[in-house]
């Protein structure tokens, strides 16, 4: 059974607006990836880790059907995967990952990335952040 969806971070401020923007996301990680699944976003704020947003997955898709322009991209930071996603929203305040139920693990920061979540998890940071 797959895992209903996972937590990605992004990294850089400048690739944040560039993540919604473009409703797609490229990660080295390999995870099952599956239409549907809920994508949570986290990133460094002033509040620290933080959740911002979330997506769904529409498609993936690996490194060789990408365009060349994107695998370009890909190889400066050692992708390997394209996450597109058919809807995305940002939280209207982030929410930090130690107002959550993850402040009790010792999940922090790079380590976030990739974590499998289930539906009742989900659930429980989207209405936290209000959605």
């Amino acid at each position: 059974m797959f895992p209903a969806g996972y937590i990605l971070r992004i990294k850089h401020k400048e690739w944040v607006q560039q993540v919604f923007d473009s409703m797609s996301y490229y990660t080295s990680i390999y995870r099952k990836w599956a239409t549907g699944q809920i994508i949570i976003f986290a990133h460094k704020t002033d509040k620290g880790d933080s959740f911002i947003g979330f997506g769904i997955i529409g498609t993936t898709r690996e490194f060789a059907d990408l365009s060349e322009e994107e695998k370009r991209l890909c190889e400066q930071h050692g992708w390997k995967t394209a996450i597109d996603l058919t809807f995305m929203k940002k939280f209207s305040k982030p929410l930090p990952v130690k107002e959550t139920f993850l402040a009790e693990t010792l999940r922090r920061g790079k380590f976030l990335h990739g974590l499998a979540l289930d539906d009742s998890q989900i659930r429980e940071l989207l209405s936290q952040a209000g959605e």
